[in-house]
This record gives C-alpha cells, sequence and structure tokens, in this order.
C-alpha cells in the first residue's frame, strides 16, 4: 500500500476512534477508573441546549457536551477533556475546553489528540505541554489546596448526594459543594441566589440530606443535625415536606399548630405559624435557642432579613444556628436587607444564565395598551356611580383603576382580547391572570367565564379564582391548576397569592393586568412561567401586560433575562386590535410611565388589618379601545431592538446578501438554499413566519432594491 493512500486511511480515523484508542488508555495509566471517567454524552452533556422562538413554534439549538469530565468522585467534577482526531492540532480543542471548565467552573482543563496533551490551569493561568495526564491524588491535592478544603470538609464533600432519580445540573452541584464547604467552615449566614425554576429546593435538599446522612452538627456531637426549613407561604412548605423531602420518612415532620414536637430532624414551617405577635406569644420559643444547627429560609428577601421585621426575630433567637438563605432575586434596592444581612452569595445562577443554558424556558412578551391607559378616564360632571356615589372630578389613570374607580368596560376589553389570543393561539394552554384585588380577579372570572360559554358549559372549572378569600376550594383548584395531567382549570385569576412559590410547569400564559413596580416581584412573576416541560409541549411562554409597568422592567439595565420577542398593539372597546404603527427603537424607561403602586396588598378594598376602607366608584358603561403594535427581538449584541418583523427580516437578509441578484443565485442551488435557511433561523427567522406575515422570500429583497 503507497504512502498517500494508507495516509488518506488514517486521517479517516474519528474522533470517537481517537478517544478509544489514545486517550482513555492514557488516562488509565495515570491512575484515573471507569467511576471517575465520564465519556458517554448523557453523562458529559452540560446544558440541554437555548431554545429559539420562531412565532409561536420553538426547538433547542445545540446543547454544550464536554468529551470528558473527569472527577475525583460522583459528585466532585475536577477538570474537563476535549478531544481531537489523530490528525488534528490538539491545541484547536483547548478554547472549547477552557470554556466548558469557565461554565462547570473548574480548575483544570485539556486539549488533546491522543499524542499531545496540552494543560490549562486556572489557578496559576499557565498554559503548557505535558507528556502524560495527572493521577487524580495530583489533581486533587492541588484543588483542595486553592479551595482550602481541610480533611473535615473533605469527608463531606466527597460523600455520593442521593439519587432521586436525576443527576443535578452543573450548577446546583456547583451551588451544593458550595454551600457544604461555607456550612462546614462554620459560617453562620449563608446566600444562595438562583433564578426561579432552577431547582433551589432540589438544592436544599441535597445540601440538607448530605449534612444529616453524615451526622455534621454545630456541637460536633454524634448525632444528626436538627433542621428548620422555613417560607412565608404554607405552598412553599408543603410542597416540599410532602415530595422533595418525602425519603427522610419519620425524621421530619410539619410544625403541628398546637404542641412541639422535638423527636425529629427536619422541621417545616412558616413564619407566620412561628412567628410573635401583640396577642399570641411566638411559638418559636417554645424551642430551645440552640435547638436548630442549619435553618433553611426559602424565599428569604420577602422580609426576614429586615430589622424593622418581626420574622426577624424568629432569625435572631436561633442565633446560634446555620442561616442559609435562598433567594431568585440578585441583589437591588428592595431586598438590600438581604444581602445586608447575610453578604455576598456563595453562588449565582441567574434567569439570564439559564434561558441562554436552555434549563429555563424564552418568553415572548406582548404590551397592549388599552386607550383609558393611554389617556386616562374623566367623569361628566356630576356624574353618578351605579351605587349612586357622586364621582369626584379628576383624571383617573391606570394607578387608580380597580382601587378607586373600578371601570367594567376596562376589564370587559381585556377579557375580550386575551380570550381571542388563547382562541388563536391555544385555549387549553394554562394561564395565569395577576389582577389588582381579589375583587378584580372575581370581575375578571367572570368576564373569562362568559366569553367562553362554549366551554365553560362543560368545563364549569374552566376559569377559576385563586385567592385566600376562597379558602380550601381555593386550595383544590391550585392542586389541579399545578397538576400537568390535569386539563382544568385552564385559566386563573388571582392578585399577589400565585406571584411566587407556585410551581406550574406547564403554564404558557402570564397575564399582568396590575401594576408591578417592583423588579423583584416581575422576576417572581414570570418565574411562574420558566419551567420547561418538552413531553408537553412547553418549550416558551408568553407574558401579556395590560399596564405597560412589566414591560417597563426590561429596560432597566440591570436586567437579566431579556426575551426574544416583544409585541405592542393597542386594543378597542371590544377588545380587538386596532392596527397601528411599528417603532424602530431600543426601549429605555421613557417609553413606559411610572405608575404609582400605591397599596397592593392583594385584599379587597379596605381589607388590611387596621385600614380604613377606600372610597371606590363603580362604572359599568362605557367604550374602552386598545391601540398599535411592535416587535422586540434581542440583536447580535444581547439588546432589546424594537422593529416592525417585516424590516427586521429585511435587515437581516440585506446583511447576509448583497444584491437581490445574489441571493437568487444562491436561493436556486438546493445546498446554498439549505445554507441560507439555517442562516435565518439562526437570526430568529423562519420561512413560515415570512410567510404568516405576507412577506415572500422575494418580495423581502425587492424591499432591499
Amino acid at each position: 500500500m503507497n504512502e498517500k493512500i494508507k495516509k488518506r486511511i488514517l486521517n479517516k480515523e474519528s474522533e470517537a476512534d481517537t478517544c478509544r484508542k489514545a486517550i482513555t488508555p492514557k488516562l488509565y495509566n495515570s491512575g484515573w477508573n471507569d467511576e471517575q471517567i465520564l465519556q458517554e454524552r448523557s453523562f458529559t452533556e452540560i446544558t440541554p441546549g437555548k431554545i429559539m422562538v420562531f412565532g409561536r413554534k420553538a426547538k433547542r439549538k445545540k446543547g454544550k457536551r464536554a468529551d470528558y469530565i473527569l472527577r475525583y468522585s460522583s459528585n466532585y467534577p475536577i477538570a474537563v477533556i476535549e478531544a481531537k482526531s489523530k490528525y488534528k492540532k490538539a491545541s484547536e480543542g483547548l478554547q472549547q475546553a477552557k470554556d466548558y471548565a469557565k461554565i462547570l467552573e473548574l480548575n483544570f482543563a485539556y486539549a488533546t489528540n491522543g499524542n499531545e496533551i496540552i494543560e490549562y490551569n486556572f489557578i496559576n493561568g499557565v498554559e503548557k505541554k505535558i507528556e502524560s495526564f495527572p493521577s487524580p491524588v495530583e489533581l486533587w491535592n492541588l484543588e483542595k489546596q486553592e479551595e482550602n478544603i481541610q480533611q473535615n470538609s473533605e469527608d463531606i464533600l466527597l460523600k455520593p448526594f442521593k439519587n432521586i432519580g436525576k443527576k443535578p445540573r452543573y450548577y446546583q452541584t456547583i451551588a451544593i459543594n458550595r454551600v457544604i464547604q461555607k456550612v462546614i467552615e462554620d459560617e453562620k449566614r449563608i446566600l444562595l441566589t438562583m433564578a426561579t425554576g432552577t431547582g433551589k429546593t432540589t438544592v436544599a435538599f441535597q445540601i440538607i440530606y448530605k449534612l444529616w446522612n453524615n451526622r455534621w452538627n454545630n456541637k460536633k456531637e454524634h448525632r444528626r443535625p436538627k433542621v428548620l426549613f422555613i417560607a412565608d407561604r404554607s405552598v412553599l412548605v408543603d410542597d416540599p415536606h410532602a415530595k422533595d423531602f418525602a425519603v427522610f420518612g419519620d425524621a421530619r415532620c410539619l410544625v403541628p399548630e398546637e404542641g412541639i414536637v422535638t423527636s425529629r430532624e427536619i422541621y417545616f414551617s412558616t413564619y407566620q405559624s412561628l412567628a410573635e405577635y401583640e396577642t399570641r406569644k411566638g411559638k418559636f420559643r417554645k424551642f430551645k435557642r440552640d435547638f436548630f444547627d442549619l435553618i433553611v429560609i426559602d424565599e428569604c428577601h420577602r422580609g426576614s432579613a429586615s430589622d424593622e421585621s418581626n420574622w426577624r426575630k424568629i432569625l435572631n433567637y436561633f442565633n446560634e444556628a446555620v442561616h442559609l438563605c435562598l433567594t431568585a432575586t440578585p441583589l437591588r434596592d428592595d431586598n438590600k436587607d438581604t444581602y445586608k444581612y447575610f453578604g455576598n452569595p456563595v453562588y449565582t445562577y441567574t434567569l439570564k444564565q439559564g434561558i441562554e443554558d436552555g434549563f429555563l424556558a424564552p418568553y415572548v412578551v406582548h404590551r397592549i395598551v388599552p386607550n383609558i391607559d393611554a389617556t386616562g378616564w374623566r367623569p361628566q360632571e356630576g356624574q353618578k356611580d351605579v351605587k349612586g356615589e357622586i364621582i369626584p372630578d379628576g383624571t383617573y389613570t391606570t394607578s387608580d383603576f380597580e382601587r378607586t374607580l373600578s371601570y367594567l368596560p376596562r376589564t370587559k376589553a381585556v377579557a375580550k382580547h386575551l380570550s381571542n389570543f388563547m382562541s388563536k393561539n391555544g385555549r387549553f394552554d394554562k394561564t395565569i391572570i395577576f389582577c389588582v384585588n381579589q375583587e378584580h380577579a372575581n370581575q375578571m372570572r367572570t368576564e373569562i367565564n362568559n366569553l367562553n360559554s362554549d366551554l365553560t358549559k362543560d368545563f364549569p372549572d374552566y376559569v377559576v379564582r385563586i385567592v385566600s378569600e376562597e379558602g380550601e376550594i381555593g386550595k383544590g383548584h391550585l392542586s389541579r391548576f399545578m397538576d400537568i395531567d390535569e386539563d382544568v382549570p385552564v385559566i386563573v385569576t388571582t392578585s399577589k397569592l400565585l406571584s411566587t412559590g407556585v410551581d406550574i410547569p406547564t403554564c404558557k400564559n402570564i397575564v399582568i393586568f396590575r401594576i408591578v413596580n417592583s423588579m423583584t416581584e416581575f422576576k417572581q412573576i414570570i418565574g411562574r412561567g420558566t419551567r420547561i416541560r418538552d413531553d408537553k409541549s412547553k418549550l416558551f411562554f408568553s407574558i401579556l401586560d395590560y399596564t405597560g409597568s412589566a414591560t417597563r422592567n426590561f429596560a432597566d439595565k440591570e436586567f437579566d433575562g431579556e426575551p426574544p420577542l416583544i409585541t405592542n398593539e393597542e386594543i378597542d372597546d371590544e377588545g380587538t386590535t386596532i392596527e397601528g404603527t411599528y417603532e424602530e427603537k431600543i426601549p429605555d424607561d421613557s417609553d413606559f410611565p411610572e405608575w404609582e403602586e400605591k397599596d397592593d396588598d392583594g385584599l379587597p378594598d379596605g381589607d388590611g388589618e387596621g385600614e380604613e376602607p377606600r372610597r371606590k366608584y363603580y362604572v359599568e358603561e362605557g367604550e374602552v379601545t386598545i391601540i398599535a403594535e411592535t416587535v422586540q427581538i434581542l440583536d447580535n449584541n444581547g439588546k432589546l431592538k424594537k422593529v416592525l418583523y417585516s424590516h427586521y427580516a429585511k435587515n437581516k437578509i440585506t446583511n447576509l446578501f448583497k444584491s437581490q441578484e445574489e441571493f437568487k443565485t444562491a436561493w436556486e442551488n438546493l445546498d446554498k438554499r439549505k445554507e441560507i435557511i439555517e442562516l435565518l433561523e439562526k437570526q430568529g427567522i423562519t420561512i413560515k413566519q415570512l410567510q404568516e406575515v405576507s412577506i415572500l422570500i422575494y418580495s423581502v429583497l425587492l424591499l432591499i432594491i
């Protein structure tokens, strides 16, 4: 066989062949075993791939998968290897290896073609060629020194996670190990910041299980720790107790309403159940101050860290315990008490990261403006409401509606528009409507029900209200709404009750019909839809904002999870979209009015404790119109750009082809046509989308000339 033919055959050796014949044997020679070497795709998947939204369709991009992940123990990854085929240069894989190592927060990255090995050490920043891979012990000794891992930490860190049927995601592994190390190092206040939907409860479970299973406690006694899991809503306590923590069996318990049980190890309670009030001594005082070794506070940004908070007394009382805070929101003015009390987070995983990795669902935002919100409403001189009360003169705006003025035509118009939207996109898509208060939620429920009577006659619970007034009935509706296998309820109206702590994986529409000025609350609301269910075709969701207050948050420079698409439109009194003009600009705060949030307690007017009833006027007759549509798409720099979709498509195609003739030539070549379609999809454009807005490929290109 001549040398040319021999070389051609050898050059066909695949990357997999190189791994099997050269790389894996070298790892064995360095002391790595099969338990420590992860190579199969299912084990080396880092991310599932970002979800791209095309109109009302979505698909995943290719996920990130390393060729090898080396781990010192089953839950402690330590290095990543990027493999290249035998006749490629090892250096071609180094940047990829470094990128994966940075994502996984590993200190060691390697690139190899089976012959040459290049090491990048993030500890000292040195890149060098090496003859063989370091042994597991060599890497672990370097890791221990860099991360200051002591012997007592090592014993617990290296113990395996509890097998609950799914392996922790890469960022969950990082979070668990970071917290465990801080706990063992006797840190008393620990903060973990992870976006809603990224599995904070799973992380908390694995942390607690490792400490419990390894008999860690504050006093270093030979016993399991006493742990208190605390939150401000019963659903945040009841669900983990019944589901995630069920493996603890009788070691866990809900703190009872009466009496105190001290024989258990994992306790669950709401703040309200333990708190101290003027008329009641705090139940927490029935425990000894040093009873708990660890207190896990879920959604701790909602008051427990504030100096003035009644709930802070609980943390102060159990000051000998380790306080672990779980929050979904990075530092902002409205949650600065949390960061002041707990300090900087030991790990942060943001909404933006979750969407980019493909663990969280992206979303399309529709900004719909009733004309009455744009212009305000003013009563005629001497006009009376339905109760015969004279309505004070003045201009009533968004912040007044459903507080001082209940304007039913506005509610009817929004209900009609939403019903039309769902008729077009999916009448059985689970939907949450956030209303001003419980009364408003009831009005909205009635209007949605009557507009969908063809469905409600067969499905009486097609639309329900879930608020505190509903009591046990509301809890029953919520349980079925959260169940991915239950078709109804489909639509839920609420005020603030469902803004956090409710896991609804199949929720496809978040409707905002009240002012939301708080970025913290806004992110919590968004979190109701960010969970993904591939098996239920839930890959993205829609936010319909009828006040403009939520849309304004996307212009905040600190917002970290921009949507791929925003539409703006105005509707008439029938809820029908009025054809309007489009804008092409990057949004800023000046795009949206600064609505005053006023009291947004989620209660009917005057139902707050010690609160004087607000004077409220009711108007049932009038006209409301809803008015224009714009589109916002992330540009190549990751910034939202508000554009007419046809203009956006034209601009993208213009950038790809210099002339109409160049495009035609390329399009007529079938291979080139496939490349064009792939290029357009990377820009967020599909051929079907262009056709849906009556723009054929050729007609788009005519706009070039």
